[in-house]
């Protein structure tokens, strides 16, 4: 395995389980005793955690440091997948100034199109 699949690993992993829980980048990070935007760098495979810092990880998240490496599983990349298209969706709303609903609509839909269009 390549180091940046490793990041990438322990990136959503954190996400995971942060998520998991209904917390923020910001009440972990306070949790941890580091900022949130090391944080975010950690969650976006940017930065590295030391073994002081892994540590507290798995006690925050109360888990074993074997599950930060463990491959995510086919349900774990839906959920992710999900979340992304929610936080695009709002991003959409923000930005056209339409209904969360709408906005979720309209990129399904256009989605759905370019599958049909590209993939037959």
């Amino acid at each position: 395995m390549e180091e940046q699949e490793i990041r990438a690993l322990l990136a959503e992993n954190i996400k995971k389980y942060r998520n998991k829980r209904g917390w923020s980048q910001l009440y972990l990070a306070e949790k941890l005793d580091i900022s949130a935007n090391f944080l975010s760098e950690i969650e976006t495979g940017k930065g590295w955690v030391s073994p002081l810092t892994l540590s507290k990880l798995t006690n925050a998240l109360e888990i074993e440091v074997f599950e930060l490496f463990k491959p995510l599983t086919a349900d774990d990349t839906t959920q992710a997948e999900t979340r992304k298209m929610k936080r695009f969706a709002k991003d959409l709303k923000l930005a056209l100034g339409i209904s969360a609903d709408k906005a979720a609509n309209d990129l399904k839909s256009t989605v759905e199109k370019v599958c049909r269009e590209y993939l037959g």
